[in-house]
């Protein structure tokens, strides 16, 4: 099963990505975490040390490698370039997760723009198109690391809003983009709901069937997040989420255990 998270900034998407992440991991799967976000916190949320997240930085960062497989320079260079093995060279193993930090898009007047896209749309065909088992994808604010062969890959496009009209103004952006794109599965998940009245907005705002599930606020979720050393973060995820993981499985046929 692959599954894309994506949505506005500061929506909680990367938690929600945590969280499926540590369940799928608890169920026995192999589960393949990638970190697609330029702010790269999926790690730190993943409660991966600080001394692991330095040693591996993003891959978008790493100019010589890129260089290598890109053969960047002189204005030309590899569209396609081979990253068969980037998954087991460059990716943090916690237990029965593997992390690929990536990092966002550069800027179209960024250094080396071409070249570095083409390098991370590579590892996300990589990923999406192979025969792995699950893979989960904490995006940014956009699906700009999809090409349309790619996003058929994807099984379930997760667009996480607020109850606020600007958050879900931007959920239908991105869930129009990513019908368009042939994503076969587009749904909507609320996050951060505090009262019957931003519950009953985001019900009025879509319908049944695009809208997966309502994440009410979780306070010691909140408290956790903000330690150096969150001890006890995990089942409080892993708990906030368990009911959309379900709701996952149920709806997707379930998926073969690792």
């Amino acid at each position: 099963m692959k599954i894309a998270v994506t949505g506005k900034g500061g929506v909680g998407k990367t938690t929600l990505a945590a969280g499926l992440i540590k369940l799928f991991a608890q169920r026995g799967f192999q589960v393949y975490a990638v970190d697609a976000d330029p702010d790269v916190s999926l790690g730190t949320t993943l409660g991966v040390p600080k001394e692991a997240l330095k040693a591996q930085p993003p891959l978008v960062e790493m100019r010589d490698l890129i260089k290598e497989r890109t053969g960047a320079g002189g204005g030309f260079y590899v569209l396609n370039p081979k990253v068969d093995d980037i998954l087991d060279d460059y990716s943090i193993d916690i237990d029965t997760i593997k992390l690929l930090r990536m990092g966002g898009y550069k800027d179209a007047g960024s250094a080396c723009y071409c070249p570095e896209n083409a390098f991370l749309k590579a590892v996300i065909d990589s990923l999406l198109l192979g025969k792995l088992d699950v893979v989960i994808l904490d995006f940014g604010a956009g699906i700009e690391h999809l090409t349309r062969g790619t996003a058929r890959g994807v099984d379930y496009m997760l667009v996480v809003t607020e109850p606020t009209k600007v958050s879900v103004d931007t959920a239908r952006v991105i869930q129009k983009l990513s019908l368009e794109m042939g994503v076969p599965n587009v749904k909507v998940v609320g996050n951060k709901v505090r009262s019957d009245k931003e519950k009953n907005f985001l019900r009025n705002s879509f319908t049944p069937d695009e809208l997966l599930g309502i994440l009410e606020f979780n306070e010691e979720l909140w408290e956790r997040s903000m330690l150096d050393d969150p001890q006890g973060l995990e089942e409080v995820l892993v708990d906030s989420v368990s009911k959309l993981f379900d709701g996952i499985i149920s709806e997707g046929g379930g998926v073969a255990g690792g």
